[in-house]
């Protein structure tokens, strides 16, 4: 990890270098980006493309946050990155269980992993980062109703949703 903004920089032309201030924002954020990223994907190639696409849109698109909500705007920009990138992979690659093999435990829980975040890239962007914040970021439920301007309750029938929907999907 570290390269994302020196590969930006020697791919991108030599007028167009990134400004001081992206600098600063990737020394500070770039590990809040990558391990918001790795939780979510799970790799640390894509985790690493999520931080490329990042901080390139941040470039590109300077969005109008302030010093106090620049940690959650990178966070819920490597989920949202997160996410679109599993939606690429979904039809990539199926996991093809062969009925002879032997399965071991941690074969199991690789396995559920990976079909925890397909069914993740099916849910619609917003609930799939409400459901990657609470549980693998650790939001509460009051920060995330601060953070989304909801009310606490309308967070937990969100969330309970969710579950019911991601549950429905791994049973199948």
């Amino acid at each position: 990890m570290g390269t994302a903004l020196q590969v930006i920089a020697t791919t991108t032309p030599a007028l167009v270098k990134p400004p001081p201030d992206i600098e600063q924002l990737y020394t500070r954020y770039a590990d809040t980006v990558y391990q918001a990223a790795y939780r979510v994907t799970g790799n640390p190639s894509d985790a690493e493309d999520v931080l490329q696409i990042v901080f390139l849109r941040l470039m590109n698109n300077r969005p109008a946050t302030t010093a106090d909500s620049l940690e959650s705007y990178f966070r819920r920009a490597a989920i949202n990155a997160s996410i679109d990138i599993l939606r690429r992979k979904k039809w990539q690659s199926e996991v093809e269980l062969d009925p002879a093999r032997e399965y071991s435990a941690k074969d199991s829980t690789a396995l559920l992993k990976e079909r925890i975040r397909r069914s993740l890239a099916k849910l619609p962007p917003d609930d799939a980062g409400l459901f990657v914040m609470c549980y693998l970021e650790g939001y509460s439920y009051d920060e995330l109703a601060a953070y989304m301007n909801v009310e606490r309750g309308t967070i937990g029938s969100r969330l309970h949703r969710i579950r019911a929907v991601l549950k429905k999907d791994l049973s199948r």
